[in-house]
């Protein structure tokens, strides 16, 4: 069987976090390791064109926000919804919209506007955090933190994602400490060590720095951090990366189960499962059952096929929890009227597919589905596949009429985009 793999490319989304000279080599230093605190005079840019306080304030205004997509929250509470939020009036029936009059109210009285979700709601961030997806390979999101003048959002926690932080304007004063439940998974959140926490946070800071606008800050999850507004007021992004881990390989490995017959077997009739000591050597029975199933095969097919079930599982987790490039409906199906052999197409930016040919045809896994289309389309795949724009003509391995066909096909299926 054929396959078809894409390179990783340079990571000009990554350096804008972390910097030119650290990016070539941040998954080694400090991916799930180390935080790292990047100054400004060290960065590319500033974050003005990601995010800004106009911005904030045309999303609060204009945008017709509703509740999960911001919340509230003062001196480590957060607020109920109904404190920010009131009905849309005529012609907009809902009753958690936020009211731009009652955010004024509470945000001049110390509380801190949380924007959630801006990789969906900000053309900016929804281009920008697509293209680090794409860098770092797990699950994005961003939000805004709007703090007013020595407030503190929120008291010392961890997070359960990996984290970067931009400052897009004021200063704000972060403490960092050290992980008192290392590389935690998402079910084990930092109330479940509240105490530890809080114990942790007394003592001495491993970063202890005000950031300044364009400064950023890396953390691994499950570091502990707490951070004051100082001065007027601060601006920063967080960007959470969800970082699969190796639970979720076993996860992908362990859906495999049914394939064990030993596994499948009923348990006993009248089975007491109150009674430690019946269930013990039944426990020790699966257990050895189970590593007889996960032990490294000695056939590299079958080692080659657990691989392929882990990719699929972890790709699919992957598409599901993010979104390539927009389509544009409208123009897409005017495109494919108007297709001829001199239309320029691509392929969809940050379309995440399995691209696989054999002796018969060639199909495109993306999305849950899959599109099958004749062997002979398979160079011609590869080479759209590869992501620089093609005219139709210019397509290998077909003919004038059957690059039509195909070519069709993919803009229907929302697989290439016209340029």
């Amino acid at each position: 069987m054929l396959s078809f793999e894409r390179g990783s490319g340079d990571r000009p989304a990554l350096s804008r976090c972390v910097g030119r000279d650290r990016s070539a080599d941040f998954d080694r230093t400090h991916w799930a390791q180390l935080p790292l605190l990047t100054e400004a005079s060290a960065l590319p840019a500033s974050f003005e064109d990601l995010f800004n306080a106009e911005a904030a304030d045309d999303l609060i205004s204009q945008r017709a926000l509703r509740t999960p997509f911001m919340r509230m929250a003062i001196e480590g509470s957060v607020l109920n919804p109904s404190k920010y939020t009131a009905p849309g009036g005529f012609g907009a029936e809902v009753g958690d919209q936020v009211s731009s009059e009652k955010v004024l109210a509470e945000f001049a009285a110390g509380a801190t506007i949380v924007l959630q979700g801006l990789h969906r709601t900000w053309p900016p961030l929804i281009d920008f955090t697509r293209a680090l997806v794409d860098e770092i390979g797990h699950p994005v999101q961003v939000n805004a933190y709007i703090t007013p003048a020595s407030s503190r959002g929120f008291d010392p926690h961890y997070d359960v994602h990996d984290v970067f932080v931009l400052q897009i304007a004021g200063e704000k004063h972060w403490r960092i400490h050290e992980p008192v439940h290392e590389d935690p998974l998402r079910d084990q959140p930092w109330s479940d060590h509240r105490a530890a926490v809080a114990s942790r946070a007394e003592q001495q800071p491993h970063i202890d720095q005000v950031l300044r606008p364009g400064d950023a800050l890396y953390l691994p999850r499950g570091w502990i951090h707490s951070a004051e507004a100082q001065g007027g007021t601060s601006i920063h992004l967080t960007i959470g990366v969800a970082a699969y881990t190796r639970a979720d390989v076993a996860e992908a490995l362990l859906a495999r189960i049914g394939e064990t017959g030993a596994l499948r077997t009923s348990l006993p009739f009248g089975a007491d499962f109150s009674d430690v000591e019946q269930l013990l050597p039944l426990v020790e029975t699966v257990a050895e059952e189970l590593r007889a199933m996960l032990a490294a095969p000695d056939d590299r097919a079958e080692a080659v096929r657990r691989a392929h079930d882990v990719s699929a599982a972890l790709t699919r987790r992957l598409s599901a929890a993010t979104r390539p490039e927009p389509v544009s409906p409208l123009a897409t199906v005017d495109a494919i009227a108007a297709l001829s052999g001199w239309s320029v197409v691509r392929w969809r930016d940050s379309l995440r597919a399995t691209v696989s040919a054999d002796r018969e045809s060639v199909r495109i896994a993306v999305g849950g589905r899959t599109v099958v289309l004749p062997r002979e389309a398979a160079p011609a795949i590869e080479r759209l596949y590869e992501g620089s724009p093609v005219a139709v003509d210019e397509l290998p391995g077909l003919d004038a009429d059957s690059a039509l066909v195909v070519v069709r096909r993919l803009l229907r299926e929302a697989i290439v985009v016209p340029v």
